[in-house]
C-alpha cells in the first residue's frame, strides 16, 4: 500500500481515538455534580478510556483503537449539604469522583493529539496533490 495512504489511515485511527477521549471527557464535565437521587445512593462515576495499537494488516500501519470505556473505581468526596436529596441522615452527600482540573488536563491533551493528526492528514493530502500535479507537468 502507498505510504501515504497509510499516513491517512494512521492519522484517521488518530482522530477517531481522540474524538471518542473528547466525548468521555465532556460526559465527565457535564457530570461533575451529578449527585444520586436518594438517600446514600452513589452519584455519577467518572469514565475513563484507554487505547490500543492495532496493525493494519493490509497497510502495515499501526493504528490506535479505543480498548475500553471503564470507570474510575476511586472513592467518592463527600459534602455537606443536609438540603440535598441525597443527603445522608448525617446530611453528607456523595459527589462524583471527577476532578475538574485532571479533565480540563486531558481535554487539553485529546484536543492537541486531535490538532496534530489533523495536520498529519492536511500534509499527506498536499503531498498527494503536489505527486499528481507532477505526474501532470510530466506527461
Amino acid at each position: 500500500m502507498d505510504p501515504l495512504s497509510t499516513a491517512l489511515k494512521v492519522a484517521a485511527s488518530g482522530l477517531d481515538a481522540q474524538s471518542e477521549r473528547l466525548r468521555v471527557v465532556s460526559e465527565n464535565m457535564a457530570n461533575a455534580q451529578s449527585t444520586g437521587r436518594v438517600p446514600g445512593s452513589d452519584p455519577y462515576r467518572r469514565k475513563t478510556i484507554t487505547f490500543t495499537a492495532a496493525v493494519d494488516r493490509a497497510s502495515g500501519g499501526a493504528m490506535v483503537k479505543v480498548s475500553n470505556i471503564g470507570r474510575d473505581e476511586s472513592a467518592f468526596p463527600v459534602d455537606f449539604d443536609p438540603g440535598n436529596e441525597a443527603a445522608n441522615a448525617d446530611g453528607y452527600v456523595k459527589m462524583p469522583n471527577v476532578n475538574m482540573l485532571v479533565e480540563m488536563a486531558d481535554m487539553r491533551e485529546a484536543n492537541r493529539s486531535y490538532e496534530a493528526d489533523l495536520q498529519v492528514v492536511k500534509q499527506a493530502r498536499n503531498l498527494i496533490s503536489m505527486t499528481i500535479d507532477l505526474l501532470r507537468s510530466g506527461s
